[in-house]
């Protein structure tokens, strides 16, 4: 991989990341459609902590507020009510799904389902699920109403995302949306929910970088900076545009982009 492609695909993952269309299936496809080599699952895990610098600077206040809130509640009873203190917990309960998931099935991740008929199916299946929460749900709810019951449902969506094309950030926006929670305060619940699972996992390929036929540290840290700037500036946007808009864009935009994708694999332009 050459520094131009790095800064390709750290651009994709900038823009891709929060926005409910899946990065990991971005991931696969652009270096497909522009006869690239696929950059790998360590390469995309490795990045992704471009993006949660993104989060981390971005919700810093909230983060910080929240850790230290949860910390001091571990002997401060007066405290283990207080929202800041129940979000660590429902953060780090959240975590758990996706974690246990991810090492019983990294096998499959890595191997079978980076397969493109399956991404763009997902594309296509999971922008239709995040149509019928969002016209379905009640979106009533904020963040503050958040509970143990709907922090744990919320979590267990964001183990679908392992399987690109799921969409993390679109699996848990869709979750927290059938669950009543507003777009916005679903988008917010998202990012936040992010962080413990994107960075570990990160981290734990990072060790991957530049084995074998793998993409070069160099590339790697291009792409993850990119990443980080574009990615920051997709947060702010997405808080904004969801909390007046539907989120009908980027369902047509997974329906089409999963159609069109299924439409050069047919016709052999592609492999899977």
């Amino acid at each position: 991989m050459d520094s131009l492609q790095a800064i390709v695909l750290g651009i994709v993952q900038g823009l891709t990341e929060f926005l409910p269309i899946s990065s990991s299936a971005h991931l696969l496809i652009v270096p497909k459609l522009l006869g690239w080599s696929d950059p790998g699952a360590a390469f995309t895990a490795v990045i992704q902590l471009g993006t949660m610098l993104a989060v981390l600077i971005y919700f810093w206040r909230d983060i910080v507020r929240i850790l230290w809130t949860w910390l001091r509640s571990l002997w401060t009873p007066d405290l283990r009510g207080h929202l800041d203190a129940r979000m660590g917990w429902y953060i780090g309960l959240g975590t758990v799904p996706i974690g246990v998931a991810g090492l019983l099935f990294k096998d499959a991740i890595e191997g079978p389902a980076r397969n493109l008929w399956l991404n763009a199916g997902m594309l296509i299946l999971f922008g239709l699920l995040l149509l019928a929460a969002d016209q379905m749900g009640r979106k009533k709810k904020e963040v503050a109403d958040l509970g143990l019951r709907d922090g744990l449902i919320i979590g267990a969506w964001q183990m679908l995302p392992l399987i690109p094309g799921a969409s993390r950030s679109g699996s848990t926006m869709t979750g927290a949306m059938f669950l009543g929670y507003t777009r916005e305060a679903a988008a917010r619940y998202s990012f936040l929910l992010s962080i413990p699972a994107v960075v570990l996992s990160g981290l734990f390929e990072l060790r991957h970088i530049g084995d074998g036929g793998g993409v070069p540290p160099v590339p790697t840290a291009i792409a993850t900076i990119v990443s980080f700037i574009v990615g920051y500036a997709s947060i702010a946007w997405l808080l904004r545009y969801v909390a007046k808009h539907s989120t009908i864009v980027f369902v047509v935009y997974r329906v089409f982009a999963g159609a069109f994708l299924l439409t050069l694999l047919s016709l052999g332009v592609i492999s899977s």
